[in-house]
């Protein structure tokens, strides 16, 4: 063929495209500002909408590294595997000494790390109210002083295997659930839950909460224990999946969860032959609590996400928690690195006369919750949170909903029957999160930012995407080459 008839055909070839593009009327694709959308569609044109938006801060070159590391699609699919494989069932109540290693002057907390002097009016509260527990002050302020003296050692509950709510302090006597994921043998911790109102994860240290701390001590946790034993071992995953379908999501509101457990544990209870005044107690007492479960169901989703830990490459999210000055999060690629930013104020409703100036920054590790699928994630399940939180049934339609966007996979057991049982979004992945701007959903109850206040309210928060922002930098900088 000459150049002139190579030209020709070429040109017969476009001309061809053209005429077939021309033929009928045209689709037309926008991404972006719905303005142009809506226009075109005003003008009768068929229109296909993307929602796509650039990435946060710039990161494309990142994310495309991260994306290009072999080791990644890999390893986020043995994380998401390893996280719905989890079967946790409660199989005993253990002191803290025991159960994480700590001894006099050792405490865990909530959150990343944290010292005394960056620590909040909560979470100084609830230390105070842990050293007046064990003996080792007097009064608030011999407690203060020990602290502002530098005499404690703190640490984050996620490095010895645990969880807190809240300000999540942990002492050496404080008895704690022992949570065992069967699929892969590992335990995880959670002291016992202490109701609502002026209790020491609040950061309230009067001499109702110490009287109540000893209680547990002394009747609950070994009440606990006997029921138990006498049960073997307890499947939480299975209370957990029945309570979502009875409209939990296992946060904010554990009203089924608890109320399953109760039916669970009075049988063993009853059979354990504990002595009938003390029986009553503890009856009475979880049954009027309905959040007792949440300190069961944190420690189970912490068993989850703990073996998908240290997978190179992965970035799938293994723990988010508030410590009550920083949001953190860690990422299974990262090890036990934190990425933190300063922790936002949640916005919901408030008790009695408090209100937004009353509040603490955000606190606690009960986003280990969302983090398994639970939670903010899991709020379709639970549209009568909103008036616990603030907010429309909607609202918690759309939260789980948008979740969907940043999850690797949904999870085979958590379903929610108004979504046709659906599973809740579960392996939050940072790449996905920074790729559109849309951070987990997280509800949270509201601590009083003095010390010794207690809980406030409880509402929504919205996490800092600079801890994302900061993973996928470090996961592009530990990034591997094709």
């Amino acid at each position: 063929m000459t150049d002139h008839a190579a030209h020709d055909h070429a040109v017969g070839l476009q001309d061809g495209a053209m005429a077939s593009l021309l033929d009928g009327p045209p689709t037309l694709v926008t991404a972006g500002v719905e303005l142009f959308e809506s226009t075109l569609r005003d003008q009768g044109a068929e229109v296909v909408s993307v929602d796509w938006r650039p990435p946060v801060d710039g990161l494309s070159d990142e994310l495309t590294r991260i994306a290009a590391d072999p080791r990644t699609q890999t390893a986020n699919a043995t994380a998401l595997e390893r996280i719905v494989a989890a079967e946790p069932r409660w199989v005993g109540i253990t002191t803290a000494g025991d159960a994480v290693g700590i001894e006099r002057g050792q405490f865990l907390h909530a959150g990343p790390p944290i010292t005394w002097e960056r620590a909040s009016g909560p979470m100084r509260g609830a230390l105070i109210a842990a050293m007046l527990y064990e003996g080792m002050a007097d009064t608030p302020e011999q407690a203060a002083a020990i602290g502002e003296a530098g005499e404690l050692e703190l640490a984050p509950c996620h490095s010895r295997g645990a969880v807190g709510p809240m300000a999540g302090v942990v002492s050496p006597s404080m008895p704690m659930f022992a949570i065992r994921n069967e699929a892969f043998g590992n335990t995880a911790y959670c002291t016992l839950n202490e109701g609502l109102g002026k209790v020491l994860r609040y950061g309230a240290y009067g001499r109702e909460v110490i009287d109540r701390l000893r209680w547990m001590q002394k009747v609950l946790g070994p009440a606990m224990d006997a029921a138990v034993s006498q049960l073997g071992s307890l499947d939480v995953r299975a209370i957990i999946v029945q309570a979502m379908q009875m409209g939990d999501e296992l946060h904010n509101r554990n009203r089924a969860a608890s109320a399953l457990l109760v039916r669970e544990v009075v049988p063993p209870l009853l059979e354990a032959g504990i002595a009938s005044s003390h029986l009553a107690d503890v009856v009475r007492f979880i049954n009027g609590n309905e959040h007792f479960f949440l300190n069961l169901g944190m420690p189970a989703a912490k068993s989850a996400l703990d073996p998908a830990r240290d997978l190179p490459g992965s970035s799938v999210v293994v723990a988010m928690a508030r410590n009550g000055t920083d949001f953190g999060i860690q990422t299974s690629g990262t090890g036990d690195r934190w990425f933190t930013a300063p922790a936002s104020v949640p916005d919901g409703l408030f008790l009695g006369d408090y209100g937004p100036e009353d509040a603490n920054p955000d606190i606690g590790d009960s986003t280990i919750t969302e983090t398994g699928g639970m939670g903010g994630f899991a709020m379709a399940a639970a549209p009568a949170i909103v008036r616990f939180v603030g907010g429309q049934a909607a609202d918690a339609l759309h939260a789980t909903r948008s979740m969907y966007a940043i999850a690797l996979g949904e999870h085979p057991h958590f379903q929610i029957p108004i979504l046709e049982f659906r599973g809740t979004p579960v392996g939050i992945d940072v790449t996905r999160i920074v790729r559109t701007g849309i951070v987990p959903a997280v509800n949270t109850g509201i601590a009083g930012k003095v010390p010794g206040t207690g809980q406030v309210g409880a509402g929504l928060v919205t996490p800092p995407m600079e801890v994302f922002t900061a993973a996928v930098r470090a996961l592009a900088e530990a990034a591997e080459s094709p």
